[in-house]
């Protein structure tokens, strides 16, 4: 039996259940979507059935409400299954868990769509990156341009790398206010005037369906307004270690998969399995304090978000680290995989090159590592002062 030691408790446990049932349902489809490229409406028809999709909604609009630390457990669990389908889903969950501690939407409006996603598995993103911004955490203006109009706001623009897109009803986008020199946080409904152009077509985490998202004079009404950037409440981002335990399960998918192989593949050069080889069991090794290292930073500081909300806003450091750790470490694991299972690794026909692709993503989600390295640097220097 083996045994998961950072499932602490019966509730826990019950979670990972329910999220390793799925990812196997997930693994079965995860090679057609990678091939095609194609969005997963299945995945996410099943994930709606699961009740996944409300699991940060707070309880009093009918969802589970988990907490941070779970919120990993879950997801680095799906992403045993299929990589592409847990970030994409990350996204909604994560925001949902943000919105749910910063309080900064409207309340009626948080209310009527928490019900949506209760009632109809109505799931949400933020849409900031632009191409001539690059990513929204390097500090770019937006070229999305909202004007105040009768009753609202009309906005137009174009954001890419728009994951969910074409499955949402409703998303965030940023805009900028020219009429008070600002952004705005701006709730969109699909409507005449937003389009998907399917531009996503790349290495890996090829079915996230993040396209480019077309906005045309597309109209929000006044309680559509979010609020303004400058007025967002920080909770020094934990939700965004959704990122980093989906690639550190994609590590754990290879890991598995290499030790399977170890245990059984024997060539006639030897008397044992290449398991009981020692630069082989050298390797597994390397495997097992790669993970052993990135998940116990990956929860403690998950852990920490949780049980001291006072400290949250100190621990960007710690959170950015662990995400730079973790998706690192992923990428190790996966090469140390890869070196154990030999040649037939490139394989199009075993799931090891998708997640050598797969993993890599990682290293362009937000923090980026130069970030994170400034952040440490910057702490202990004003620490030293």
């Amino acid at each position: 039996m083996v045994i998961d030691y950072f499932v602490r408790n019966e509730n826990e446990a019950s979670l990972v259940k329910r999220a390793d049932e799925l990812a196997i349902i997930l693994s079965q489809r995860a090679e057609k979507h990678d091939i095609e490229g194609s969005f997963p409406f299945d995945n996410f028809a099943d994930l709606k059935k699961a009740g996944y999709l409300k699991l940060t909604v707070p309880k009093k609009y009918g969802g589970e409400e988990i907490s941070l630390y779970e919120l990993l457990l879950v997801q680095e669990r799906l992403a045993r299954g299929d990589g592409s389908t847990a970030l994409a889903v990350g996204w909604h969950l994560g925001l949902v868990h943000h919105y749910r501690h910063t309080l900064t939407w409207p309340e009626p409006l948080f209310a009527q769509f928490c019900h949506k996603v209760v009632q109809d598995g109505a799931m949400i993103n933020h849409f900031s990156s632009e191409r001539g911004t690059g990513s929204p955490t390097r500090g770019g203006k937006p070229e999305t341009v909202a004007i105040r109009v009768d009753g609202g706001w009309s906005i137009t623009g174009r954001k890419t790398f728009s994951t969910l897109s074409p499955i949402l009803d409703q998303f965030i986008v940023s805009a900028y206010i020219e009429e008070s020199d600002e952004v705005g946080l701006f709730y969109v409904q699909k409507q005449e005037g937003v389009s998907i152009e399917e531009t996503w077509n790349t290495l890996g985490m090829r079915a996230t369906g993040s396209h480019d998202l077309l906005l045309h004079q597309v109209f929000v009404p006044q309680e559509g307004f979010i609020r303004k950037k400058t007025e967002q409440k920080r909770d020094g981002d934990g939700w965004l270690l959704h990122i980093p335990a989906c690639y550190l399960g994609i590590a754990f998918a290879a890991r598995d998969y290499a030790l399977a192989f170890a245990r059984s593949y024997q060539p006639n050069s030897l008397t044992v399995p290449i398991a009981e080889v020692s630069h082989i069991q050298q390797q597994i090794g390397l495997v097992e304090e790669s993970l052993m290292t990135a998940r116990t930073l990956l929860y403690s500081v998950a852990d920490r978000w949780d049980s001291q909300p006072e400290l949250r806003l100190t621990l960007q450091p710690e959170l950015g680290l662990a995400k730079k750790v973790a998706t690192n470490q992923a990428i190790q694991v996966v090469d140390l995989a890869m070196r154990i299972v030999g040649g037939s690794s490139l394989s199009k026909s075993l799931p090891l090159e998708r997640w050598y692709r797969d993993v890599r993503a990682g290293l362009h989600n937000p923090p980026m590592d130069d970030s994170v390295m400034k952040l440490l640097a910057r702490r202990a220097i004003e620490e030293d002062r």
